[in-house]
């Protein structure tokens, strides 16, 4: 606005001059008068003046705290009235939100977190304090237990001391008595007997109530000095009684032998139920459950028959079903974790330095809105063109760099049958860019893509495309997808809009720089170091390079060379390629790379990991395998249930397929698709599904099952081609999916029963009725209806009730047999096997129309 004068502001502003002149006096903008023009810098200034005057002084900035959106939307509806007359009624909807700014939640979380965090800090010094205070008392409580042990421990010491010392005194005693004794009585006896030898008579017993040791009882007793020989030893005499000679040994007496209760039967009854805790694995053997529960094989299989689970003793079985079996015996089951070998794969985490990585950036939505065709132009090529039928059917990763820095795009098929895929591009991103049409609007894969994005929890970034279109209507998607709360940030959401172009390129910059700015709000940061991670995009068998698989890195740095392991399948990395089909020697974070060297193609969506060992690598390569089979036996159990199931599958019709594909995600799209076609009268079976051409073998299954062999972007090699020959199975090729599922419906379509529905082709009334000798009751009739013919069914209804259902013995007219007879005409019907037909019945005639039937 120009200057003006303070009387026109005051009149445009609707307030008295003397209240402005006041206004700008205080503001300290100096005017002279009424007639003194002032400038917009001075409006502005006293603007801001009035706000800080008003309290307004923390929005300087003019940004409103929060926004009421109102929305009113008039209509008409059209009522018929009693006098037959429409009656307009005007119907007005009005609709309010109120978007809060970000900055005053902000505000609160802080403050609430803030509190959360005092409170756990509190309850942290607590448990520290109450930790100490109880490690304090278990070392006092140590202390006084050692010092009274050490207590006790002297004391028994110094008591052993004193009863051995006491033991020694006495035994010293004895010994001197009994020398005394000996030679008190020597000196009393008399010299003949004397000189008998001493060494024959016993020594004194010891007393009885001192039962000396080993030692004491092997040693001697003290002889006298007098005794000894020249050379220390006894003086042997012989004395002079032979009989003492040959003197009878006594006969020991038997010592009673004490029935010790080691010698008893180990096995006692039990009082009481033995409750065991029973480890289960992921797969258990009937065997092996009962074994541990340790009861008879026999009563678990009737616990299982009970629960409708037909299984054998050595049939695995699941580990939900071991459960419920132990739970059901009155046991405690205990889940084992049996992935001990998968632990630590990769070693010991080693601390690595992190750094910025670039964003995995996955292009979602509706199908033909343009992803591929908005990557083509980013990265100049013309991938959409190679693409079959121009939608594209496979996750196609790219690593661009752009002015604005290094993205890697991942782009995800729109169509209904690839909801994996695109589950898939979810999980292993860091933004989703989800690509609107402003021509078509909200489709329902663009529902499913924000779903999917909500689930992995990544932020959204909106490419409203085809915006160069006359018909094109941004506004229209913003209001669509604030159905859904994908709310921009104009109108106070959180989520970026970017309007786009992918054939003129218009609104490309600004979306490369939404995403870069998204990403670094995010802070992505990979350790670069170290053995790498990632996970599987796409993989395939292709001929003369073998195992092929799309990967992205999403940790370490993965080099040639390297041993890896995927899901269940394991190698070294022979070749890397980028998505141009140069080669590279490493891969960093955030960089798809196409891996050559597995040993099989593994599924889409396997975490590829690099291991210190290919040995390791193939271990667990083969655990996982066979985990993976007995876990697949266990739930093909037979089941009652199953039984019924097949023998309804025998009675509907069967539609058995072969798949074939060039990559592991369309072979699961496809495969999932087909199942989903089943229905009760008809159903479809995948009795196997591969990657890379059609073989010999494949030819060979298909043509013992019966089965159609699709080949989904694959051929038949020349042996396959020869056996196609002999045994006349049906080979089809498809590269584009949707064909492939509406030939498989067609063929559903014709496996269909008819439905059979009636057709009422005319109606006679009965007007008399005659009896003939040669035909019986003779219906005289009047055809008021259609036609009556004599080879069509008929009934007979009286009073409009059915009372026989048969077909024509005769029609005629006057005396001539005729094959029909139209309305108005009068006629003589002749019912076969009924004669009770009476004057104004009536008889229908029908025909029975078979319609085809076709899949809902």
């Amino acid at each position: 606005m120009a200057e003006v004068s303070v009387s026109q502001f005051a009149e445009v502003l609707k307030v008295p001059v003397d209240r402005l002149l006041t206004q700008l006096d205080q503001a300290g903008i100096k005017v002279s008068g009424p007639d003194a023009r002032i400038s917009d810098d001075a409006k502005l200034e006293l603007l801001t003046h009035l706000r800080r005057s008003h309290g307004s002084d923390a929005d300087s900035d003019g940004a409103p705290r929060k926004i009421t959106l109102r929305r009113k939307t008039q209509s008409e509806l059209k009522l018929a009235s009693a006098q037959g007359r429409a009656r307009t009624v005007n119907v007005e909807v009005r609709r309010k939100r109120t978007y809060i700014k970000r900055d005053v939640l902000e505000e609160q979380a802080r403050a609430q977190q803030d509190e959360i965090d005092h409170r756990r800090q509190e309850a942290e010094a607590v448990a520290r304090a109450e930790n100490e205070r109880a490690e304090a008392e278990r070392r006092e409580r140590e202390r006084l237990e050692a010092e009274n042990r050490r207590r006790v421990e002297e004391e028994d010491a110094r008591r052993r001391a004193q009863e051995d010392a006491h033991r020694v005194a006495e035994q010293r005693s004895r010994d001197d008595e009994a020398r005394r004794t000996r030679e008190r009585e020597e000196r009393e006896r008399p010299t003949g007997e004397r000189e008998r030898p001493q060494a024959l008579t016993p020594p004194p017993a010891a007393p009885a109530r001192e039962r000396p040791g080993p030692a004491a009882v092997a040693a001697p007793p003290v002889p006298d000095d007098k005794q000894h020989t020249r050379y220390g030893r006894q003086e042997l005499h012989v004395t002079g009684d032979v009989s003492s000679r040959y003197k009878k040994k006594r006969r020991a007496k038997a010592r009673p032998v004490q029935a010790s209760a080691e010698g008893r039967h180990g096995f006692e009854m039990p009082t009481a139920p033995l409750v065991h805790e029973v480890g289960i694995g992921e797969t258990v053997t009937v065997a092996e459950l009962a074994q541990k529960m340790a009861v008879k094989a026999n009563e678990v299989i009737k616990a299982l028959m009970n629960m409708g689970v037909m299984a054998t003793i050595n049939q695995p079985i699941d580990q939900d079903t071991a459960v419920l079996v132990v739970e059901e015996m009155g046991h405690t089951p205990k889940l084992l974790k049996e992935n001990q070998i998968e632990q630590d794969l990769q070693g010991a985490p080693a601390e690595a330095e992190v750094a910025p990585r670039p964003p995995v950036v996955t292009v979602m939505g509706h199908v033909d809105h343009g992803k591929t065709s908005l990557l083509d132009y980013i990265r100049s090529t013309k991938v959409a063109a190679g693409e079959a039928g121009g939608i594209t059917q496979h996750i196609g990763a790219y690593h661009v760099e752009t002015p604005k820095g290094v993205i890697t795009f991942l782009d995800t098929p729109g169509h209904a049958a690839f909801t994996a895929m695109r589950a898939r591009g979810a999980k292993a991103t860091d933004i989703v860019v989800l690509v609107v049409a402003a021509d078509d609007g909200v489709m329902p894969q663009t529902i499913e893509a924000i779903q999917h994005a909500r689930a992995a929890s990544v932020p959204i970034v909106v490419a409203v495309n085809k915006v160069d279109k006359g018909d094109a209507d941004p506004d229209r998607v913003r209001t669509e997808l604030a159905k859904h709360e994908v709310i921009p940030e104009d109108w106070g959401g959180q989520n970026m809009f970017v309007s786009v172009s992918a054939r003129t390129g218009q609104g490309i910059d600004q979306l490369l720089e939404a995403i870069l700015l998204q990403a670094e709000v995010l802070e992505l940061r990979a350790p670069r170091t170290g053995l790498a991670s990632g996970v599987v995009i796409e993989s395939s068998v292709e001929k003369g390079r073998g195992a092929v698989a799309t990967v992205l890195v999403k940790k370490g740095t993965l080099r040639m060379g390297d041993p890896i392991i995927a899901g269940s399948e394991y190698g070294r990395v022979r070749a890397m390629f980028d998505e141009n089909g140069k080669p590279v020697a490493e891969a960093p974070p955030s960089m798809p790379v196409v891996v050559l060297g597995l040993s099989s193609a593994p599924n889409a969506g396997d975490e590829l990991l690099a291991v210190e060992s290919e040995r390791k690598a193939r271990e667990v390569a083969l655990y996982r395998q066979g985990k993976f089979r007995d876990v697949k036996l266990a739930r093909t159990s037979a089941r009652p249930e199953d039984a019924f199931a097949q023998m309804g599958e025998d009675k509907a019709g069967l539609v058995s397929v072969l798949i074939k594909a060039d990559v592991q995600g369309s072979a699961e799209a496809l495969r999932e698709a087909l199942t989903k076609l089943s229905t009760e009268e008809v159903q479809v079976k995948v009795i196997a599904s591969g990657l890379g051409g059609i073989t010999e073998s494949d030819v060979q299954l298909a043509a013992a099952s019966k089965a159609l062999v699709i080949g989904f972007n694959v051929r038949a090699d020349a042996g396959a081609r020869e056996a196609v020959k002999e045994t006349g199975v049906e080979v089809r090729y498809y590269s584009i999916i949707y064909e492939a599922i509406d030939d498989v419906k067609q063929m559903m379509t014709g496996m269909l029963q008819p439905e059979v529905k009636e057709q009422i082709l005319g109606v006679a009334q009965v007007r008399e009725v005659f009896r003939s000798s040669k035909f019986g009751v003779v219906a005289g009739c009047l055809v008021t209806e259609g036609v009556v013919k004599r080879n069509n069914p008929i009934r007979v209804l009286r009073d409009n009730v059915v009372i026989f259902e048969g077909a024509l013995e005769s029609l005629r007219r006057f005396k001539d047999d005729v094959g029909e007879v139209r309305a108005g005409t009068e006629c003589g019907i002749g019912v076969k096997n009924y004669q009770d037909v009476r004057v104004g019945d009536q008889i229908e005639c029908f025909a029975r129309v078979e319609v085809a039937r076709t899949l809902q």
